[in-house]
């Protein structure tokens, strides 16, 4: 799986990012891709989240920094920002021989085993997607399947600005608890380290290795144009 490290981006310009890509992949003009990045603050809603679920207004969100965007990707609100790591794997599922429940459990373990390795014990809750640390909610998952092709995908809070989540209902669940690495530990983990031990566990769990990639390098490799 290539594997492409970004920096702190804008929402729309990975969001386009992965639609050229997602269109790349199904045409086997690249293979699987993994994006590990974090975001400048957003607020996203899924394809049938309830805007109400916002509960700070457009002054107050402006006024933070925090832009807004509707996605297609399942779920509700969620909120994306620094110090949260964000992961978005572009794969067939096919090749996998994975449906989508399986999917979506695969990407809980990757999150579940790379806290772990933190020392941290997390786990699943029944009927809802995500990882939790006790009754605090430390990761949030959201895919997209476009003809077999993945997108979206998780959001692992490293050392996040906890407060920007009381600007929302957190995936549309009513006084659900939000945590953190750096909460859990008590100090703030390398971002680094999070990001490889997050690849190395999806990989592990696909049957497949990693390799580093540049963006210039994956454009080309896709028959793209450099970034501007």
């Amino acid at each position: 799986m290539l594997v492409l490290n970004l920096g702190c981006e804008p929402y729309l310009r990975v969001w386009e990012l992965q639609h050229t890509l997602v269109e790349a992949r199904r045409n086997q003009r690249i293979g699987d891709v993994l994006l590990l990045l974090e975001h400048e603050p957003t607020i996203t809603l899924g394809r049938n989240a309830d805007a109400a679920h916002i509960l700070a207004s457009n002054d107050q969100l402006r006024s933070a920094g925090i832009a807004i965007h509707r996605v297609e990707r399942g779920g509700d609100v969620t909120y994306h920002g620094p110090g949260q790591l964000v992961g978005y794997p572009i794969l067939s599922l096919a090749e996998y021989h994975l449906a989508v429940s399986d999917y979506m459990h695969l990407l809980e373990e990757a999150v579940i085993r790379t806290l772990s390795d933190f020392g941290i014990q997390a786990q699943r809750r029944q009927s809802l997607i995500g990882v939790w640390v006790g009754e605090s909610k430390i990761a949030a998952l959201g895919a997209r399947i476009q003809q077999g092709i993945t997108f979206h995908g998780l959001a692992i809070n490293v050392a996040p600005n906890l407060a920007h989540f009381d600007l929302i209902v957190p995936c549309g669940l009513p006084a659900v608890k939000i945590t953190s690495m750096q909460k859990e530990l008590g100090r703030k983990p390398d971002l680094s380290r999070v990001r490889q031990r997050t690849a190395a566990n999806l990989c592990l769990l696909l049957g497949t290795s990693t390799q580093e990639v540049s963006l210039p390098e994956l454009l080309s490799q896709a028959g793209l144009p450099p970034p501007a």
